[in-house]
């Protein structure tokens, strides 16, 4: 091989995990859009004349709206290039944070939140599996564990920095920032994702098709349970540690900061463990998840040891999404329709956990949510546990 094919080699690799990192970006954003509102919860709540519980409706919103544009997008625009359908996803999610911003009663930002939905599970149903698109063989686990990275980066900065420039000036400041970046993040996918046909246009009997395979079944229904049963608990995370743990508001958005910072150490421990051993890692998470919720009630009123168990819950959850798509890129039958899948009950459950979780804290309390979280995640333990580990043995693909 010359020089001149080593660099054109070495240039393709380069652009290569340019265009991961495209994708790691409007991960990252969009994840900051669905969550961000759990950090300004109590200031919208406030401002715009509504209670807690339903103010989680910023949440359930976007959630459902997102499961159902999630398996649906992918299946309307057909064989449009998946390059131009993620860029154009991220050029409409400036104006729906614009509008979120400029939003003058709590129904219109409903509205405005449901085109965040749209745009988060039609990006999330692409993006979930580009990695095999984008790099070789050998570097996808790598690949996914960047990709998935833009979970644990928007727990790490955008949740917590959005938060706090939402403390420090106004919430609408907050959202509004969002569509900057999006704008810019619409670029970069342009300018720097190669052209990405669709194979296979995904129809909506390969959706269905994929729920026939065991493998997939597990995973769907382990991550419903999961994700319903973080959400249930995490939506209301800046009550539970001011009435269960005692600290003051003003040190919310920093110990969010460090939630995601743990998040994001679960996520590259989880890129290294699920390429190995897959159901190790799905099943460690809700066992983990279960514990943590539980002890909550009683050990989180001591304000260290609810630190310490928010810490812990950050780092587990954090390793969720390349545990899954590991486990779904070993098993599923075909990739692209059962990660729209996958995204269709990962957001679905996002808004019915934010929707249960507002129910019982109206209803009972707090602490009552944790333990509902608890037993959710003991359901996604017990059907990850009766699978047989020999179901994603096969190599990644």
């Amino acid at each position: 091989m010359d020089i001149g094919q080593t660099a054109r080699r070495e240039a393709a690799g380069a652009g290569a995990w340019w265009a991961v990192c495209a994708v790691m970006a409007g991960i990252f954003l969009l994840v900051t859009a669905e969550q961000l509102p759990i950090g300004l919860l109590s200031q919208v709540a406030a401002d715009l004349g509504v209670t807690p519980g339903l103010a989680g409706l910023m949440v359930t919103v976007p959630g459902v709206v997102a499961a159902f544009a999630a398996p649906l997008l992918p299946v309307a625009v057909g064989r449009l290039d998946r390059r131009v359908l993620l860029a154009g996803l991220m050029a409409a999610m400036t104006l729906a944070s614009l509008a979120s911003a400029l939003a003058g009663s709590f129904l219109a930002l409903l509205a405005a939140r449901m085109l965040v939905g749209v745009c988060i599970g039609g990006f999330w149903a692409i993006a979930g599996g580009l990695a095999p698109r984008l790099v070789d063989e050998a570097r996808v686990p790598r690949a996914m564990t960047v990709i998935f990275g833009g979970v644990a980066a928007a727990a790490v900065l955008g949740v917590p920095l959005g938060t706090w420039l939402g403390e420090s000036s106004h919430w609408r400041l907050a959202l509004g920032a969002l569509g900057g970046l999006s704008l810019v993040t619409a670029f970069a996918l342009w300018h720097w994702l190669p052209p990405l046909p669709a194979d296979q246009p995904v129809r909506l009997g390969m959706l269905v098709a994929q729920v026939g395979h065991r493998g997939v079944r597990v995973a769907v229904a382990a991550t419903a349970f999961i994700v319903t049963g973080h959400f249930m608990a995490y939506t209301f995370i800046s009550p539970v540690l001011q009435e269960i743990s005692g600290i003051g508001l003003p040190h919310i958005g920093s110990l969010l900061l460090l939630y995601g910072a743990a998040g994001m150490v679960g996520n590259l421990v989880a890129g290294r463990l699920a390429g190995r051993h897959p159901y190790r890692a799905v099943l460690a998470i809700p066992v983990l998840l279960a514990l943590v919720v539980l002890a909550y009630p009683w050990l989180g009123r001591v304000a260290a040891l609810g630190v310490a168990l928010l810490m812990v819950w950050g780092a587990v959850f954090g390793a969720i999404s390349v545990s899954v798509q590991s486990w779904i890129l070993r098993t599923a039958p075909n990739t692209e329709a059962a990660t729209a899948l996958m995204a269709f009950v990962f957001n679905l459950s996002i808004g019915l956990g934010a929707l249960l979780g507002g129910v019982v804290v109206d209803a009972i309390s707090l602490s009552g949510a944790l333990v509902a979280a608890g037993a959710a995640f003991g359901a996604a333990a017990w059907l990850v546990g009766r699978t047989p580990a020999g179901i994603v043995a096969a190599p990644a693909r």
